[in-house]
């Protein structure tokens, strides 16, 4: 659809937000819905030229509460700089503790934006949902589900505004944050070291709160394609096969396919188009890795899913496509309430004891070149900076070439009963139960055990995300081991047994070891100080 056409949509759609705050009020007076002008969002307010501020957001989220008994205001966390983490919980429930969304029964759905805070297009799509519902919108969605609604989860990122962060991104021209936190990380490669007040106020509200389904927004980088947005399962190949099968077989296709029909504009998966080592191009996605928010949660067994608005539409168009997609994720989520919690369920009583899961991984080939949607882009000169900055161009074109959308093991064992963590290893204790992995005192019994007798260690010459990470290389030899006092159990056989296994094993390319934490224990020759007792 034409960017004018789509201008006029929206502007309809802002129509129809008055008659639905209309219609609302007069079915039900104990639920009346705002005049619309004062839920406008910054974005819509400046036309499309700035983006919400913390405080817009706050505020936003607080009338929001004040104005519906559906809607409840809360905070999850802090960021480094002391700022509170905003969310609302919206759904037919008292209050918005977690006990309360958690003895509903209903499916929770965590909804989050701006973990990279100059990718804002989520921010402003999550302040139109809420609008939407306030306005008598989708009040179907109240009968499955509850919605935890995070707009703006790098706080402290999002006022760092500039006009060149992102700066050949189509907007908006009145500048943006910045994609790290406060403290330099990045907060989607921070989710297994939890290094952030961030990274550890959303996973204890992933702890709390349960959800089963959480979707992240994003905007793209890089390759110039036809797609509006982009959007990705989790990639870790130890991913449920029930996650993996919903998301892969049923709910993406059918929002791709609702999206075609009813806005005119293409969807895909996630992906990249270059030669890798100077073959022919490919479309590759990311990186397989639980650092990754929605790898994370997958290994989490939770559903997940990752958006991807395209960088080079306008701001608007983005907000469109980000908003569209929540609506038709939540439509299906919706419709498949019942499977949403069978399938999370089945994968917390799974137990992965004995079974053979991936250490490291590899992308795979597709079995045959598949067409992939191409684009261009026309250049503008940014109005205050004078810069470039490019705009999608309503062109498209097919081009044949294999997809490397999943990834394939490398290096694979087997999941034990345990791990021995050590009590001197109070750090590792500590993030293991920041995680939400349970840990038991180990007593004084004698055990069979493994440890594993490292013969080398690979440590990275320059610091990513602020660790030299390592790659331990070795094997497991038996032994028997006294647990000392303090010594914990981490049992496999729980619900987290999946992230426990990548979190612990000593050639894990995204745990402890991995990030440096058991650095100064480490050596050649020596043994990884975190014993196991093999199972299954």
């Amino acid at each position: 659809m034409a960017t004018s056409a789509k201008r006029r949509a929206a502007t309809h759609r802002l129509s129809a937000y008055m008659v639905g705050a209309a219609t609302a009020v007069a079915v039900s007076a104990c639920n009346p819905s705002p005049p619309t002008d004062t839920f406008l969002t910054r974005a819509e307010r400046t036309d499309y030229r700035e983006t919400s501020s913390y405080a817009d957001i706050v505020d936003f989220l607080e009338r929001a509460a004040a104005s519906s008994p559906s809607v409840h205001y809360t905070t999850y966390g802090f960021t480094n700089e002391g700022r509170a983490l905003p969310l609302a919980v919206v759904g037919d429930v008292a209050d918005p503790s977690p006990a309360s969304v958690r003895a509903s029964g209903k499916t929770v759905v965590y909804l989050q934006g701006n973990i990279h805070a100059g990718e804002v297009c989520g921010k402003e799509a999550l302040q139109m949902l809420l609008r939407d519902l306030l306005a008598g919108r989708h009040g179907q969605w109240r009968e499955s589900m509850v919605l935890l609604i995070a707009p703006i989860y790098n706080a402290d990122g999002n006022e760092r505004v500039t006009l060149t962060n992102r700066g050949r991104q189509h907007g908006p021209i009145g500048g943006m944050g910045q994609r790290p936190n406060a403290q330099g990380y990045d907060l989607n490669r921070d989710h297994m070291k939890l290094e952030s007040p961030e990274a550890r106020s959303v996973a204890r509200l992933l702890n709390e709160y349960d959800p089963q389904v959480a979707v992240d927004l994003h905007t793209t980088n890089g390759t110039r394609h036809a797609y509006h947005l982009t959007y990705s399962p989790p990639l870790h190949p130890n991913t449920p096969a029930g996650i993996d099968a919903f998301l892969r077989q049923g709910l993406l296709p059918q929002v791709t396919e609702s999206i075609r029909q009813k806005h005119g504009w293409h969807f895909y998966h996630y992906g990249n188009a270059f030669a890798r080592g100077g073959g022919e191009p490919g479309w590759y996605t990311f990186d397989h890795r639980p650092r990754f928010n929605n790898n994370y949660i997958g290994l989490r067994n939770r559903i997940a899913i990752l958006s991807e608005a395209y960088s080079y539409a306008t701001f608007e168009e983005r907000v469109l496509a980000t908003l569209y997609f929540v609506e038709e994720i939540l439509n299906y989520v919706h419709e498949h309430a019942d499977e949403v919690r069978q399938i999370v369920a089945a994968a917390d009583a799974a137990s992965v004891v004995g079974q053979s899961l991936a250490l490291r991984a590899a992308p795979e080939r597709s079995a045959a070149p598949v067409d992939i949607l191409m684009g261009a882009v026309v250049e503008e000169v940014h109005p205050l900076t004078g810069s470039p900055m490019l705009l999608r161009a309503d062109t498209q074109y097919v081009v044949p070439m294999y997809e490397y959308g999943t990834f394939a093991p490398t290096l694979s064992e087997r999941v034990p009963r345990a791990y021995l963590v050590p009590a001197e290893l109070e750090d590792v204790q500590i993030r293991l139960g920041a995680h939400g992995v349970a840990l038991e005192p180990a007593g004084a019994t004698p055990v069979d055990a493994e440890v594993f007798r490292i013969d080398s260690i690979r440590t990275a010459e320059r610091p990513f995300q602020g660790r030299n990470e390592q790659t331990l290389f070795g094997r497991y030899e038996s032994t028997r081991v006294t647990p000392a006092p303090g010594d914990m159990w981490a049992r496999a056989d729980q619900p987290l047994g999946r992230l426990l296994f990548s979190l612990l094993e000593p050639q894990s390319d995204d745990g402890f070891a991995n990030w440096g934490f058991l650095a100064d224990r480490l050596q050649a020759g020596g043994v990884y100080p975190i014993a196991r007792v093999p199972g299954g």
